[in-house]
């Protein structure tokens, strides 16, 4: 059992949930930090303590890194974990509980500034002989060097954020006059995400596949991938439908992957989660893109074709513990499948959507749900669209896919529009059934005319979510406080371990 006692969660929604729940397993006191517009949210109610931010944007709550240092030091925490996504991948933010005594329950500071700075981790792939897509290897510094970059690298090219990843920032550019809006927009949606604006540029390649490779590090050198996950059905460059294994690894692909990302975590001396992620080419060529130095939303695929519970690794690890399984212990069974439970509307471009959960039914029997949400909650407009993620698992492929249908058939939501049509639309299309799909399948298939309507059904919905959303402003006052106590390198010839 880990020495870890008290661990703070820094984020909010289904993955805080997710940690929380973790914590009560091993029976480690779990704290959550919430700001305004969250004071009443699932992983609030969850945790054993929680304590206020204030505000409601992302700068003012979930990124103000001073308040939740302060947060952790007054609450006695023994660890923060920070999920996903805000400062998760700060290494700022590491460094300042490394010096406060406190442990975080992820990489170093320094693998993260070799990691988790795209640029930085780009470079590093590119000292091993691991293949990257072409782009720059440094932060562009304004509009004009950036303008000129792109013109020899040669257009479409992506702007990316340097310091984040799940499509933040993120903006393809198919010409010169399109710069120029592009990265004004992309590194303010950079800093809106992340607190860091810095943008780099990247070669767009024209409908590959998403592979990602699942690392697990302790601090005794013993690195392990678990497999890969195929992460190509997106929408806006971020995952919708993940799943693992994918149909284009076999084991001899799959094994050139993972040692290629373990080699990229030796040379990083990286510990704790982390994914590789890896383009794949029609022809079958594969790029290293980039690693997200923390946990996935999609790690519960992995977790359901290995068995392996990462948050408890992750924690284990934090603690300073060994691994407890072997590189050829690792088995991938079965297929696993998940979907992305979003408030947007697939009919309008995925636009997000907000209002009042008037009905929210998840589905039963054989499936997981990680959720973040409950019937009455207020959507806001200030987070990420996530509500929650449907996880099946089957003996094969097939089995997955009807178990997913019949999930999402069962998934009942009403006061905001969700992913739920697309996530069915895809799982029916015959590309998705036959594995012959890429990260076009939104442009290339997607046809909104062929989702439901039920109209009416909304009708009644939106007028039952006014009149809940009125009962609970003004219940809600004077109640406000809730606080408690495929291509050589040198890094083949290096030397892939499990224990030593």
């Amino acid at each position: 059992m880990p020495s870890i006692k008290r661990i703070l969660v820094a984020n909010r929604g289904e993955i805080a949930v997710r940690v929380i729940r973790a914590c009560k397993e091993w029976g480690i006191r779990s704290i959550a930090v919430f700001s305004e517009v969250d004071r009443k949210a699932l992983h609030v109610q969850l945790a054993d303590e929680a304590f206020p931010l204030g505000g409601n944007s992302p700068q003012e709550s979930y990124l103000n890194l001073d308040k939740i240092l302060r947060i952790a030091t007054d609450a006695q925490a023994d660890a923060v974990h920070p999920g996903y996504g805000f400062l998760s991948e700060n290494p700022v933010f590491a460094e300042r509980l490394e010096e406060l005594g406190i442990i975080f329950v992820g990489p170093t500071g320094a693998s993260i500034r070799k990691m988790g700075d795209k640029t930085e981790a780009r470079k590093l792939a590119t000292h091993l002989g691991i293949p990257t897509v072409s782009g720059t290897l440094d932060p562009i510094s304004d509009v004009s060097t950036g303008t000129e970059s792109a013109e020899r690298i040669g257009f479409p090219v992506l702007l990316k954020a340097a310091a984040g990843g799940g499509g933040k920032g993120m903006r393809i550019v198919k010409c010169r006059e399109e710069f120029h809006t592009a990265f004004g927009t992309a590194k303010s949606e950079a800093f809106s995400a992340f607190g860091d604006d810095r943008i780099y540029i990247e070669k767009y390649i024209d409908a590959p596949r998403h592979i990602e490779i699942q690392i697990l590090a302790d601090t005794f050198n013993n690195i392990l991938y678990l497999g890969e996950r195929e992460c190509s059905i997106q929408r806006r460059h971020q995952k919708i439908i993940e799943e693992s294994p994918s149909v284009i690894v076999d084991d001899r692909f799959r094994k050139e992957l993972g040692e290629a990302a373990v080699a990229l975590a030796r040379e990083a001396q990286y510990v704790n989660a982390g994914t590789m992620e890896f383009l794949v080419d029609s022809t079958g060529a594969y790029y290293f893109l980039e690693m997200n130095t923390r946990l996935q939303v999609e790690h519960p695929v992995t977790e359901a074709v290995t068995g392996i519970d990462l948050v408890k690794e992750q924690i284990r690890v934090a603690s300073g513990e060994r691994l407890v399984i072997r590189q050829n212990e690792i088995v991938v069974r079965g297929h696993a499948i998940e979907c992305r439970i979003c408030a947007e509307d697939p009919a309008n471009n995925f636009f997000p959507s907000t209002g009042l959960l008037t009905r929210y039914q998840v589905p039963e029997g054989k499936v997981r749900v990680d959720n973040g949400f409950r019937e009455g909650d207020q959507l806001s407009v200030y987070y990420d669209s996530l509500l929650a993620k449907v996880i099946v698992w089957g003996t094969d492929r097939s089995e997955a896919i009807g178990s997913m249908k019949r999930a999402l058939s069962e998934f009942t939501v009403q006061g905001v529009k969700t992913t739920i049509p697309f996530c069915r639309f895809a799982l029916e299309h015959e590309s998705f059934i036959d594995g012959n799909f890429s990260t076009d399948f939104v442009e290339r298939h997607f046809d909104s005319t062929r989702l439901t309507c039920g109209d009416d059904e909304e009708k009644i919905a939106a007028a039952v979510a006014g009149a809940l959303l009125w009962t609970s402003e003004h219940q809600s006052q004077g109640n406000s406080e809730v606080i408690g106590p495929r291509r050589e390198g040198r890094w083949k010839g290096l030397r892939f371990e499990g224990h030593r």
